[in-house]
């Protein structure tokens, strides 16, 4: 198997747990390659510059770091292993305790996979996007920045237009995002191999307008309007553009899921009650 590892400094434990990949890499016939950050403490691996240089990928860190990953990949069809090594963790796939008892499986195969619905997102004109291109495992938001003001949205689904939104943003995701910032804005939890698409109005101005649950193959186009100088868009809270006058912002599904990698006695079940707390105080750490 060629692995690659994606990990994030901040981390305690980092060098010892790709120390250890290193080490039982040969038992495990794997040729491991690391992304540039993590050279330093990999010494001798080659450095992991495409996708295509790997069979599976590793993720340390929380969920923030999985997300980067899925970036990276870009598409291809190569599972990921997120191992959790903050709080919350929510898609991760084992703790960093479990990691060394979880890595002979992962290298034989003895694994399933969920397929993650990603969207696509494109600004530009709002009858030719044709600017930056941005995918999105969990979600994608438009928002004022700084500006303390409300921003208004024209909101169009597959042409048809909904309306024009007064809020401080609005929030479009994918199963996989409905529980983040969604879910913070008051948008529903769906379960994450349940395909569709999620619009959550930030703070709406008025209770007519409610969050959305779509059909996966939804075409929506946001339209900001009689806006502040430039509206930011966000994607999976790490990356972004935004969109000047006159532009607008198009979603659609993207055409590549991304393959989390899942091990038996996981579900999605257990997990909300882990990770949200449900019925007790959250498990950050599992």
């Amino acid at each position: 198997m060629r692995l690659g590892i994606f990990g994030h400094r901040a981390y305690e434990g980092i060098p010892e747990i790709v120390a250890m990949v290193l080490r039982e890499a040969p038992r495990l016939a794997m040729d491991v390659r690391v992304e540039r950050s993590l050279m330093d403490v990999a010494p001798g691996s080659e450095e992991l510059t495409e996708p295509g240089q790997v069979d599976a990928l590793v993720s340390l860190g929380g969920d923030g770091t999985l997300l980067r990953a899925a970036r990276f990949l870009n598409g291809a069809d190569v599972p990921v292993l997120g191992v959790n090594l903050g709080r919350l963790g929510y898609l991760t796939s084992c703790s960093a305790r479990e990691f060394q008892r979880v890595l002979p499986k992962l290298a034989k195969g003895n694994y399933a996979t969920e397929l993650r619905m990603v969207l696509e997102a494109t600004t530009g004109l709002a009858d030719a996007p044709t600017g930056v291109l941005m995918r999105a495992m969990n979600d994608v938001v438009v928002h004022k920045g700084g500006f303390a003001r409300v921003l208004r949205m024209r909101l169009f689904v597959n042409d048809e237009e909904i309306g024009v939104l007064a809020a401080d943003g609005v929030v479009i995701c994918t199963p996989t995002g409905s529980t983040a910032y969604s879910m913070s804005a008051g948008g529903p939890i769906v379960e994450p191999t349940v395909e569709s698409i999620l619009l959550t109005p930030i703070a709406p101005h008025t209770l007519a307008i409610r969050p959305l649950v779509l059909r996966p193959d939804t075409k929506i186009v946001v339209q900001p309007e009689d806006a502040p100088e430039e509206v930011l868009v966000t994607v999976d809270g790490q990356v972004g553009a935004s969109l000047g006058r006159g532009h607008a912002l198009t979603l659609r599904r993207a055409e590549h899921p991304v393959r989390i990698v899942r091990f038996p006695g996981t579900t999605f079940v257990g997990r909300l009650r882990r990770k949200l707390g449900w019925g007790g105080l959250a498990d950050r750490d599992g």
